[in-house]
Order: C-alpha cells, then sequence, then structure tokens
C-alpha cells in the first residue's frame, strides 16, 4: 500500500509541474536570429564583431531605452504593484505585448495576450480593465 502511495503521489509532482511550465516566458524562437557557426565565420572577409556591454535583444521585438522603461515600470506598477515583482521578466511580457500591437493583432487579442502574459505568480488573476491598462502602459511608454 505505501509504494502505491508514492506512485499516485510522484505522478501528481510531475503533472503539476507540467502545469507550471506553461506559465514560463519564453523567448520568440521565431524571431531569434541564427549564429553563424565557426566554419562560416572562416569563411567570410568580415571583421570578427565586438562583443557589446549589453546582450542583444532578438530584433524583431521592439526593446523600450532606459527612460522609456522606467515609464514602463511606473505605470505597470500603477496597474498592480506587484506586475512588476521582477523588473526584467514584466519588460520581456511588454516588449512580447508591444510585438502583438505591432504585428497588427487586434485589439480584443492584444488584450487577452496581455492579461495571460502578467497573470500568475504574485498576480494570480487580473481584470479586463487591468489588462486594458497594461496595454496602454506598453503603448504610451515606448511602443507607437
Amino acid at each position: 500500500m505505501e509504494r502505491k502511495t508514492w506512485i499516485i503521489t510522484g505522478v501528481a509532482v510531475l503533472a503539476f509541474g507540467g502545469v507550471l511550465s506553461l506559465f514560463e516566458d519564453e523567448p520568440d524562437k521565431a524571431t531569434a536570429e541564427p549564429k553563424p557557426s565557426a566554419s562560416a565565420r572562416l569563411v567570410t572577409d568580415e571583421p570578427d564583431e565586438k562583443p557589446s556591454a549589453e546582450p542583444s535583444k532578438p530584433s524583431g521585438i521592439p526593446s523600450p531605452d532606459a527612460a522609456q522603461t522606467e515609464a514602463l515600470i511606473r505605470a505597470l506598477r500603477a496597474v498592480e504593484p506587484e506586475l512588476v515583482a521582477e523588473d526584467d521578466r514584466a519588460v520581456d511580457r511588454a516588449r512580447n505585448v508591444c510585438l502583438d500591437i505591432t504585428g497588427g493583432k487586434d485589439a480584443a487579442t492584444v488584450q487577452g495576450n496581455a492579461k495571460t502574459r502578467f497573470e500568475g505568480g504574485a498576480v494570480p488573476s487580473l481584470t479586463d480593465d487591468q489588462a486594458g491598462d497594461i496595454v496602454t502602459a506598453v503603448r504610451s511608454s515606448f511602443c507607437n
């Protein structure tokens, strides 16, 4: 009987872990630029690029500069302070909202995706009005 309990517990833990993985943010793989292989670099006559101090973001997703990031964080805190428990994560989520906006998705889809992206963790649920305010914060801070 004890072995059966352990098996059931193990299956429940695996299922819970699978559900949690659905809420993790992943970079948009479709917009990531492929890196050339070492042999491809040797064939070209172009000089090697010097590494920058700041890691580059995928080129397809708009990124706020420092002042815009500050405005975005301030606007998101006004909607719900816990939205920016981790500034970097909030900015990444906002960048994806901006990608929806610039990608021409309709307003209802953009708002629904924003709600889904920002819900979870410290913010278990958001209202539709809050999701609309998030979209407004993204638009007004850096995503024109």
